[in-house]
């Protein structure tokens, strides 16, 4: 049975899922940027900006969730600072 090599599998546009994270990290910054001046950014706006590609999409939430970032969920579709009102 043949195997899928993650490093050398081609997603969308060909590119492998290095790469995908490679572009997904080099996008957060100016999302950092949008929701330091706007206070957030809409879950479409990153869609937008990653031409519909699901695979940096995704990515691109989860290394803003590491970096402290609320990423939302499906009643509040947008990523935003940490309200720390519990604290």
């Amino acid at each position: 049975m043949d195997k899928c090599d993650r490093r050398v599998r081609a997603y969308k546009n060909g590119k492998t899922l290095e790469q995908c994270k490679e572009a997904a990290e080099s996008l957060n910054p100016g999302f950092k940027e949008q929701i330091e001046k706007n206070g957030q950014v809409l879950w479409t706006e990153i869609l937008e900006q990653v031409d519909h590609d699901e695979l940096v999409y995704k990515f691109t939430l989860k290394f803003l969730r590491r970096d402290g970032y609320d990423i939302g969920n499906w009643k509040r579709p947008r990523v935003q600072k940490f309200n720390h009102w519990f604290t």
